[in-house]
C-alpha cells in the first residue's frame, strides 16, 4: 500500500522527522498550557541514529509521546483496515476536506518507513504518564503491541532496513552523507534541532595536532542553538559527539529587522543556483483562517531557459517549514516563472503523500495574492528604483508580456508596470501612463506599429503622417507583441490603434473642414484609376484606394481593422497552422509624382502597354517598404531590371 502513495524512498525520513516535529511542537503546547507533565523540556530535539552493523536507523524524539490507546488508534488504523479497505477508502474520497484528514496522521507518515525497512519497531511514552508502549511490525498486515513498565520520554522508531538496491532507488541509509542529504533537502528548516553522531575523523590520535582555526570551530559550535546536546554529548565522555544537521534558519519565518541583506542574498543563491544577488526582495505574511508565508526574490538577471520548453518554474512549497516541492507550478503563472522564493503553508491540502497539490481555493488564493504582490512590488520599483526597473524590464519584459493573454484579472496591473520602445526617445522606453500624459488634446488611441525591429518600424510609410504630425507611436518589436495587441483593446479608456491597419485620420476638425473639397475632387480624378488598379491587382489586394497616412512615399500596404498581421500570419505558418492567404489593401499617395504619372497615363490610354506592370512594382516597393516578403521576387526583379534599363 505505501509503494502506492510514495514515488520517492527518500521522503520516509521527512515523513518521521515531521512526525518527531509535530511530537515536540505538542510537548511545548501543553508546557505552555500548564499541563503536568513528566517530561522535561529543557532541551527538546530529534536525533538520528545509525548502527551500520546491524543495518539499523532509529529517528527519536523527546516530544509529547503516546499512550497505548493512541498507538492502537494511530498506528494500528492501517493494519487493523486491510491494505485494500484502507485504498479504496481512499479512492473513493472525493471530499478534499476528507482526503485531508489522512494527511498528517502519524499512521500515514509513520508506515512510509516500510518502504526501506522490512521490520519497524516503535518505542514511545506520553508525557503525562511513567508506563510506555512498544509497537512492531513487518509490514504484512500483522503487528505486535505491548506495554513497557519503563520507556525514555518521547518516541523512537527502530527500522531494519532492507538491503540496497540502487537500482530500486533504495540507497544505503546508514551512510551519513545520505541522511544529510535528505535533512538538508526535506528538513533543513524545521525548528527543532535534528542532531546524529558526528562522523570519526581519528581525532583521538591528532588530538595533541588542534589548531587555531579548529579551536574556534569549536567555540562557535558551543554557541550554537543545539549547545546543550553537544555539552550532554561531551559529559557523558564515551557517548559520541552530536552534531546538528539542519540549519534551522527559515527566513521566511524571522521579521525583517531580525535578517540582513546579506542572508537574504545567500539564501535566494541557495534556492536559485545564481552567482548573482537578486534584484528586488519580497516579503509577505497571510495571518487569519488561512496562515501562510512567503519569501520571494526577483532575480537581477534572466536563466538562460527562461524562453526554452523544458524550462522550471514556480517557488518552492513548504508545509509547516516541511519540503514539499520544487517549481510549484499552481502557485506562480507561467509569464512570472522566472521569480524563486519558498512559500510555507500552515495548512494545505496534499494529497496523503504529501508530493501533489489538490486543486482547492486555497490555493487559487494563494496564487492570487503572490501574483498581486509581484505586480505590485514591479510597479513600486517604477518610482523607487528606476535603475532597478529598467533592469527588470529588460530581462523579463517578453516574458510579463505573456500575462496579457490568460491573466484577465491582472491585465491592467500588467500593462501599468510595462514598458515600451516609442518614437518619443531613441534609447528609453515609455510606460503606457507616461504615453497617456503626453498624448496631445483631443487623442483618442494609442498608437502603435508592429515588426521585427525598430529601424524597420521607423523607415515605414505607415510612419510618415504620424510623424509630420507630431504623434507619438509605440513600436512593438517582441513576437509577443503580435499576439497581446489583438485581445487587448484598451488602456485606462483609451484604445489601443494600430497605424498599420484600418483607416488613419489625423486631421482636426477645422482641417477636415478646409480640406473637404479637395478631397471630394481627388476621389473623382482618381476613381477610374483606383477601380482599374484594384482589377488588376485582385490576385494580391482586396482593395487599392487614396491614403491618408502617405507624405512621402508613393503606396503603402495595410490590413482591414480585425485582419491578422503578416508577422502574425508568419508565426502561425512557423508553427505549422495552415494560414489562408489574407489580402491586404494598397492605399495610394494621390500627391506622390509616380502616383499621379500613373493616373494621367492611365486616362490618356487605359490599354496602354506597361501600364500593369507599374501597378505591380508600386505594389512591390509597397511591400518592401514595410518588411514584407514577394509573391514573386524573380519576377519583381525583372520587371524593375526592364525599366531602369529604359530610363539609360
Amino acid at each position: 500500500m505505501i509503494h502506492s502513495i510514495y514515488s520517492n524512498k527518500d521522503v520516509f525520513l521527512r515523513e518521521l522527522i515531521s512526525n518527531a516535529s509535530d511530537a515536540l511542537d505538542k510537548l511545548r503546547l501543553e508546557a505552555l498550557r500548564g499541563t503536568e507533565l513528566r517530561a522535561d523540556t529543557s532541551d527538546l530535539h530529534i536525533e538520528i541514529e545509525v548502527d551500520k552493523e546491524h543495518r539499523t536507523l532509529t529517528v527519536r524524539d523527546n516530544g509529547i509521546g503516546m499512550t497505548h490507546d493512541e498507538v492502537v488508534g494511530l498506528i494500528g488504523t492501517i493494519a487493523k483496515s486491510g491494505t485494500a479497505e484502507f485504498l479504496r477508502e481512499l479512492k473513493e474520497s472525493k471530499d478534499a476536506a476528507a482526503s485531508q484528514d489522512l494527511i498528517g496522521q502519524f499512521g500515514v507518515g509513520f508506515y512510509s518507513g516500510f518502504m526501506v525497512a522490512d521490520q519497524v519497531t516503535l518505542v514511545t511514552r506520553h508525557a503525562t504518564e511513567t508506563r510506555g508502549t512498544r509497537w512492531e511490525s513487518t509490514g504484512e498486515g500483522t503487528y505486535t503491541i505491548e506495554e513497557l513498565d519503563e520507556a525514555p520520554q518521547g518516541t523512537s522508531v527502530i527500522l531494519r532496513l532492507k538491503p540496497e538496491d540502487t537500482e530500486d532507488s533504495l540507497f544505503d541509509y546508514t551512510s551519513p552523507w545520505k541522511i544529510k542529504e535528505i535533512v538538508k533537502r526535506y528538513s533543513d528548516f524545521i525548528t527543532w534541532p535534528i542532531r546524529m553522531a558526528a562522523e570519526s575523523t581519528n581525532a583521538d590520535a591528532d588530538a595533541d595536532a588542534t589548531t587555531d582555526a579548529e579551536a574556534e570551530a569549536e567555540a562557535e559550535a558551543d554557541k550554537s542553538q543545539d549547545e546543550a546536546g553537544e555539552k550532554a554529548g561531551e559529559k557523558a565522555g564515551d557517548e559520541p559527539r552530536l552534531e546538528t544537521l539542519n540549519s534551522m534558519k527559515a527566513l521566511w519565518a524571522r521579521s525583517r529587522d531580525e535578517v540582513s541583506d546579506d542572508e537574504y542574498h545567500e539564501f535566494y543563491k541557495h534556492i536559485s543556483h545564481d552567482w548573482n544577488n537578486p534584484l528586488e526582495t519580497i516579503r509577505m505574511q497571510a495571518e487569519g483562517t488561512f496562515e501562510y508565508q512567503a519569501l520571494l526574490f526577483i532575480p537581477s538577471q534572466a536563466p538562460l531557459d527562461l524562453f526554452m520548453r523544458e524550462r522550471k518554474r514556480g517557488v518552492q512549497l513548504y508545509v509547516k517549514r516541511v519540503f514539499i516541492m520544487d517549481d510549484c507550478e499552481e502557485l506562480m503563472p507561467e509569464y512570472l516563472r522566472f521569480v524563486k522564493g519558498v512559500v510555507d503553508a500552515q495548512d494545505l491540502s496534499l494529497n496523503v503523500s504529501r508530493e501533489t497539490l489538490q486543486q482547492d481555493r486555497q490555493i487559487q488564493l494563494m496564487r492570487r495574492r503572490l501574483v498581486k504582490k509581484v505586480l505590485s512590488t514591479v510597479k513600486d520599483m517604477m518610482s523607487d528604483n528606476a535603475e532597478g526597473y529598467a533592469t527588470f524590464w529588460k530581462e523579463f519584459g517578453r516574458a510579463v508580456k505573456e500575462g496579457l493573454l490568460d491573466d484577465f484579472e491582472n491585465r491592467d496591473a500588467i500593462l501599468e508596470i510595462s514598458s515600451f520602445a516609442s518614437t518619443h526617445d531613441p534609447e528609453r522606453p515609455t510606460t503606457l501612463r507616461q504615453y497617456l500624459d503626453r498624448m496631445k488634446d483631443g487623442q483618442q488611441h494609442i498608437y502603435y506599429m508592429t515588426g521585427e525591429s525598430r529601424s524597420i518600424i521607423e523607415s515605414s510609410p505607415h510612419m510618415e503622417a504620424f510623424r509630420e504630425k507630431g504623434y507619438e507611436v509605440l513600436l512593438l518589436t517582441d513576437p509577443i507583441d503580435e499576439m497581446w495587441v489583438g485581445s487587448v483593446p484598451e488602456f485606462d479608456g483609451k484604445q489601443f490603434q494600430s497605424i498599420a491597419k484600418g483607416q488613419v485620420d489625423l486631421d482636426t476638425e477645422e482641417e477636415k473642414k478646409e480640406g473637404e473639397a479637395e478631397r471630394e475632387q481627388r476621389k473623382k480624378d482618381f476613381a477610374e484609376l483606383l477601380s482599374w488598379m484594384t482589377t488588376t491587382l485582385s490576385e494580391q489586394v482586396k482593395e487599392v484606394r487614396l491614403s491618408s497616412r502617405l507624405t512621402t512615399s508613393p503606396a503603402c500596404v495595410v490590413g482591414d481593422t480585425h485582419d491578422v498581421t503578416p508577422q502574425l500570419e508568419n508565426m502561425f505558418r512557423a508553427m505549422g497552422q495552415d494560414m489562408p492567404q489574407i489580402k491586404r489593401i494598397l492605399e495610394l499617395n494621390p500627391t506622390h509624382p509616380l502616383v499621379t504619372g500613373l493616373r494621367e497615363a492611365h486616362s490618356a490610354d487605359p490599354d496602354a502597354a506597361g501600364l500593369a506592370e507599374t501597378a505591380e512594382l508600386i505594389h512591390g516597393m509597397a511591400v518592401l517598404a514595410e518588411g514584407g516578403e514577394l509573391g514573386d521576387p524573380a519576377r519583381f526583379i525583372k520587371l524593375m531590371a526592364d525599366r531602369l534599363q529604359h530610363t539609360l
